[in-house]
């Protein structure tokens, strides 16, 4: 169900919110850049039948509400487009705000794709609100790759990737010897979606089942 946060500036966002009220491992999942669409809600209800309470906030609603966009190239550029006008304090914000609204006994992670993956990287460095972090195919995550983690994180690319090349992941690696980073031959970005034409079944199901136990490693 969709709920109303408020970020620690009064801020107030959408959030989609599902599972169990007392459920004992709980993550914030962090959309793409096209709103907490039908993928992202699809998302969401597979943690949930993993055992997860989840919440997603709608990271857009600091630049226009109510977001939900579809595949199309020109879905792409309007996605990029509010993604720019976002920023990044916001977004830090806006997903401390999740965490918060996550049931309070429970072990809280967060799990991020496209840009998502970026913000979850955030999350596990410029926020102490979680106990494991999950980037899929962040952009961003090289640009910031100095920044120190505070808790567990794993990370997955594509080596077709258009947006992020590999000698990007290869500095990931370097600058980050303790983080977990998988790489799948032949995906490209967004390979986890499976409503986009770059969706690779095979590696999304291998990704999913290393999130899967990734998280039940550090949340319980």
């Amino acid at each position: 169900m969709w709920i109303e946060l408020t970020a620690a500036d009064g801020h107030k966002l959408a959030a989609w919110k599902d599972g169990p009220a007392d459920a004992k491992k709980a993550l914030v999942v962090v959309q793409e850049i096209f709103g907490v669409n039908h993928h992202m809600r699809n998302v969401c209800d597979r943690f949930v039948k993993a055992g997860y309470a989840v919440v997603a906030p709608a990271l857009f609603d600091r630049t226009e509400r109510g977001v939900e966009l579809g595949y199309k190239p020109e879905d792409v550029a309007r996605g990029r487009e509010l993604r720019s006008k976002v920023p990044e304090a916001g977004t830090i914000a806006d997903i401390e705000a999740a965490a918060g609204a996550l049931p309070a006994g429970a072990k809280k992670g967060i799990v991020g794709y496209c840009w998502g993956g970026t913000v979850a990287w955030w999350g596990a460095t410029r926020t102490k609100s979680f106990a494991a972090a999950n980037g899929w195919y962040g952009g961003g995550v090289a640009g910031t790759r100095t920044e120190t983690p505070n808790c567990p994180v794993e990370l997955h690319f594509g080596t077709l990737d258009a947006s992020i090349p590999m000698s990007d992941v290869e500095a990931i690696k370097a600058a980050q010897p303790g983080v977990a980073v998988f790489v799948y031959e032949g995906g490209q970005h967004g390979f986890g979606c499976d409503e986009r034409g770059s969706y690779n079944r095979e590696l999304a199901e291998i990704a999913w089942g290393r999130t899967l136990d990734f998280f039940g490693r550090h949340l319980g």
